[in-house]
């Protein structure tokens, strides 16, 4: 019988602050299904860190090659998370760059984000680092993408809950 897991989100950006706007996002919903998409950052969108791209890998040239428009992203969004609540491991980063893509896309967001720590006791807070940084070595995926952080952080809730 498999468990029940949270929906998770998580948000890659172009840096780190005042600026920076989200670049790829990824979610898994309660059955385990992952999507993600990189966004085409708006014309006024222009703050870039090189340490974040070192960080997350993305470039410009691929957002521009691959991403999506920010309205195409809200719109995607809301068609698959309408009324659901997702949960961030940085919630807010994470609520603040959804925030300005839909500020952008003159959009409604029509999801829910919520930090993680509403669903943990004190003593599985404390265990979800540990257990997030044995996962990203058990699973060798590349980290600071979105669709392989939203597997992650799934899997190290359902580990802590049941430890």
């Amino acid at each position: 019988m498999s468990r029940v897991v949270p929906a998770i989100i998580d948000v890659e950006a172009s840096g780190f602050g005042r600026g920076s706007y989200p670049i790829e996002i990824g979610f898994a919903l309660e059955d385990r299904e992952v999507k993600s998409c990189l966004i085409l950052p708006a014309d006024s969108w222009t703050h870039w860190s090189d340490e974040a791209e070192a960080i997350h890998g993305i470039s410009r040239d691929q957002l521009r090659e691959e991403g999506l428009s920010v309205r195409d992203v809200a719109l995607f969004l809301n068609e698959e998370l309408r009324g659901k609540t997702l949960y961030s491991d940085a919630w807010s980063f994470d609520s603040s760059w959804i925030g300005r893509l839909f500020e952008e896309a003159e959009l409604v967001q029509r999801f829910r984000i919520e930090t993680i720590n509403k669903l943990l006791t004190p003593d599985q807070m404390e265990n979800w680092q540990g257990t997030k940084k044995d996962l990203w070595q058990e699973f060798s995926l590349s980290r600071h993408r979105a669709a392989n952080d939203v597997r992650v952080l799934q899997e190290t809730f359902l580990r802590v809950i049941t430890a």
